[in-house]
């Protein structure tokens, strides 16, 4: 017999370093989205997968804090959606145990992110790194999410949760697990380097000047981008003509997404041009974005013990819905727990 699931969407951002303009675009912008969907959305700060690799722990608190401002000032309502760091609701813990015990070596071993992480020293980093894969399915199936909003470079882990929830559904007989689909949409799901349009903007880059922080002041913002690495080359009329400049098509994707615009309607207006004109009408539009949500964290970081408060009220949220499926889970596989 099928099970109907509660359509639901889950999504985590690891609190490991300050947030930048890619996880705005990418991600912030389209949660605030989904709040009215009409679909109950379920965002967490995945403070376990930070620890796959070392963290000074004041440092850790500090940027799981700032994340939750992030999320808030962005526009992300812990009212409406649900909001917590993911080490204050056990079943992430628990039921990726049990999903490990479903999930096979060599599915780990494919992981292309690990690989990249892991590089040539890949025998001395933690188990945590190699194992994380299992942790994330858990943190998916925990709500029995339907959806999960995701870039490109995530779409191999949420198919590895679809193989364990598939896999699992199979070994006992249940159809209990959803089959979660991925939500991948956007002009700027991927926002890249500022220095190198071949790679992505990240919060580890080792260059500052390689992305935009959402604590960035304007004038930091606007140094950046009139800094960005772009080509001699005038603007085409559309994004055909940027097929082969990777830092072109990159500033007019950022543009286009700030602005709600498609990247050729953006051509279409800066056509002829070089980035004498482009990079200061970006960077006056970065500002404008950007600043505005800047100054709601600092005001929200102004203010840790509401932060905690908000975390802990989402946690206990998160946990009712977390709670009964892990119950089941239990069930399912055969262990006994107290009823009491």
């Amino acid at each position: 017999m099928s099970k109907t699931h509660t359509p639901r969407i889950f999504s985590g951002i690891q609190p490991s370093g300050g947030l930048t303009l890619g996880n705005y675009l990418g991600a912030l912008q389209r949660f605030v989205s989904l709040q009215d969907s009409g679909i109950e959305t379920i965002y967490c700060l995945v403070d376990l997968h930070a620890l796959t690799t070392w963290q000074d722990p004041d440092k850790l608190r500090l940027q799981t804090r700032e994340a939750a401002a992030a999320f808030m000032a962005a526009g992300v309502d812990p009212v409406r959606s649900i909001l917590f760091n993911q080490s204050q609701v056990s079943a992430h813990a628990e039921l990726s145990w049990l999903l490990s015990c479903v999930a096979r070596v060599g599915w780990m071993d494919r992981m292309t992110q690990f690989k990249d992480k892991g590089g040539k020293d890949r025998e001395r980093v933690s188990l945590g790194l190699y194992a994380y894969p299992a942790l994330m399915a858990a943190d998916i199936l925990a709500y029995h999410a339907t959806a999960v909003p995701v870039g490109d470079d995530q779409k191999q882990h949420l198919e590895l949760t679809r193989d364990i929830a598939a896999k699992f559904n199979h070994d006992y007989d249940v159809d209990f697990f959803p089959i979660t689909e991925p939500l991948i949409e956007g002009v700027a799901t991927r926002v890249m380097s500022l220095r190198d349009g071949s790679k992505k903007m990240s919060k580890s880059d080792p260059s500052d000047a390689s992305r935009i922080n959402l604590t960035d002041d304007a004038d930091a913002i606007s140094k950046k981008i009139r800094k960005a690495r772009t080509d001699a080359e005038p603007l085409p009329g559309s994004m055909d003509g940027l097929k082969d400049r990777p830092e072109a098509r990159n500033l007019v994707n950022i543009y286009a997404a700030l602005s709600e615009e498609t990247p050729d309607q953006v051509l279409t207006r800066f056509e002829g041009k070089g980035f004498g004109d482009f990079k200061p009408a970006l960077a006056d539009l970065a500002v404008s974005v950007v600043s505005p949500i800047t100054g709601r964290m600092n005001d929200f970081m102004a203010d840790p013990a509401e932060i905690d408060r908000v975390l802990g009220d989402g946690a206990d949220r998160a946990d009712a819905i977390a709670r009964p499926i892990l119950d089941q889970t239990k069930d399912i596989v055969g262990l006994i727990r107290s009823r009491g």
